[in-house]
């Protein structure tokens, strides 16, 4: 823990993102890639949802109804993903130990490189559907954007879960690296 003294905010968040009744959805690598794979269809599916909502010229409430739908499963698997990380990004830093300042670190350094590939792809994607059709640019470029908005939040929760160590079995001692 940091020099900085914690607050009841930041004990409390502590206790809720280290609570073990969750501990078997999160225990193995494989459920941790399943939630986090969840979570992106999840996550790709609202936002096509939201992007035909707010570009159709048909009627598209069922849209708008389908994100809200949509917007519970999608926090439980947020709430997994930041279980299963030990809430390594939603928690304040004087909360974490060096060891978890260095992972977080880690997962956002990850998470930015890859969200700087996926954007170059679609730059690139956008510029050559341009060439090809003037009109693609006005057609793809609002839900290009709002992809990339959505990525470049969300990334370092996936990368996050997808690095997240196994937790050692109760029978078995931790053992220090």
């Amino acid at each position: 823990m940091t020099a900085t003294r914690m607050t009841n905010y930041d004990r409390t968040m502590l206790r809720v993102m280290n609570d073990p009744r969750g501990r078997r959805l999160r225990a193995t690598a494989a459920r941790r890639r399943s939630t986090v794979a969840a979570h992106v269809a999840l996550t790709a599916a609202i936002v096509a949802l939201l992007t035909h909502f707010c570009l159709s010229r048909a009627e598209s409430t069922w849209a708008a109804v389908a994100v809200v739908v949509l917007l519970l499963p999608w926090m439980v698997a947020q709430g997994l993903i930041n279980g299963a990380t030990r809430g390594l990004l939603e928690l304040r830093e004087r909360a974490l130990d060096e060891r978890q300042l260095a992972e977080r670190s880690q997962v956002l350094a990850r998470a930015h490189r890859a969200t700087t590939v996926l954007l170059a792809v679609a730059v690139l994607g956008l510029f050559a559907s341009g060439m090809a059709d003037g009109d693609a640019l006005r057609t793809y470029a609002p839900p290009a954007l709002a992809a990339g908005l959505v990525v470049h939040f969300l990334m370092p929760v996936w990368v996050a879960g997808l690095t997240a160590r196994d937790e050692p079995a109760e029978d078995e001692p931790a053992t220090l690296p």
